[in-house]
């Protein structure tokens, strides 16, 4: 049976995304911040026999991301997507969209997957003198952050806007950490879909002139060291080989692959 989730349904979903926090960071985060009654947002839930909830979709605004701990009622999934004429995005897991993507009924506009990366504990470590340097972004800096995001080559065509980063201080869904050098912001690293317990690392860039200098490895470390001592799992997602491996020092084990369809 498959039917809307409620906040009656509560207990039950975090019973069954909580065993991979990391990998459903974006359900719990968008659940605990907006539950089960906003108007951009609606989960579906498909449960077994005995009355256990076994899958879940998520709509927020016009992606939908589903999870399921096994086999799930596929055709029927696709059914709520496909009736949705606003839907422009799928993504999740791998194993679990390229279950669906088959039955959607949209023109592909373009289809990527990611390595999916996840982090319990960190490889390295530093004191907070040695780390003293690094500070955590005020909404007075935003403007200065996104100028920085925007002057490296890999961000420039990212939607990252003053507004958003705004909206995800203000909501405490997401934190910024930087470094300055002679007074200039010249290295960053975020987090977003934060909640009680993940979060995903984002928009870690330097200045090109400042690379290889350890300053981005710092940031990262001042990051991951306060997450992890809140008890939240990081994960993070990325395209470039050579960038997973400075991951991997740090303390990322990749978990999977992450698929992003788009539509027209």
């Amino acid at each position: 049976m498959i039917r809307k989730l409620s906040k009656e349904d509560h207990e039950l979903l975090m019973e069954l995304v909580n065993k991979k926090a990391a990998e459903n960071l974006f359900i719990i985060g968008d659940v605990e911040a907006f539950g089960y009654d906003a108007e951009f947002q609606t989960l579906w839930g498909q449960f077994n026999d005995l009355g256990e909830l076994i899958a879940v979709l998520l709509k927020f605004e016009n992606n939908y991301i589903p999870y399921a701990k096994g086999q799930f009622d596929v055709e029927e999934f696709a059914n709520i997507i496909n009736s949705d004429q606003s839907m422009r995005e799928l993504s999740g897991l791998k194993e679990i969209v390229e279950q669906l993507a088959p039955h959607i009924e949209r023109k592909l506009r373009s289809e990527n997957s990611f390595y999916y990366a996840k982090c319990q504990k960190l490889n390295l470590d530093k004191n907070d003198e040695q780390l003293q340097h690094v500070e955590e972004l005020t909404i007075n800096e935003i403007e200065e952050n996104v100028r920085l995001l925007k002057s490296v080559p890999e961000f420039k065509t990212a939607t990252i806007t003053m507004e958003s980063k705004k909206r995800i201080l203000e909501t405490k869904t997401g934190r910024t950490y930087f470094i300055r050098v002679n007074g200039e912001m010249v290295t960053t690293a975020s987090t977003t879909a934060e909640n009680s317990r993940s979060a995903m690392v984002v928009a870690v860039a330097t200045k090109e002139e400042f690379k290889r200098k350890g300053l981005a490895t710092d940031c990262m470390i001042k990051l991951c060291k306060d997450l992890l001592a809140e008890g939240k799992e990081l994960c993070l997602f990325y395209d470039n080989p050579e960038a997973g491996k400075i991951y991997k020092r740090l303390g990322f084990e990749d978990i999977g692959f992450w698929n992003l369809y788009r539509y027209e």
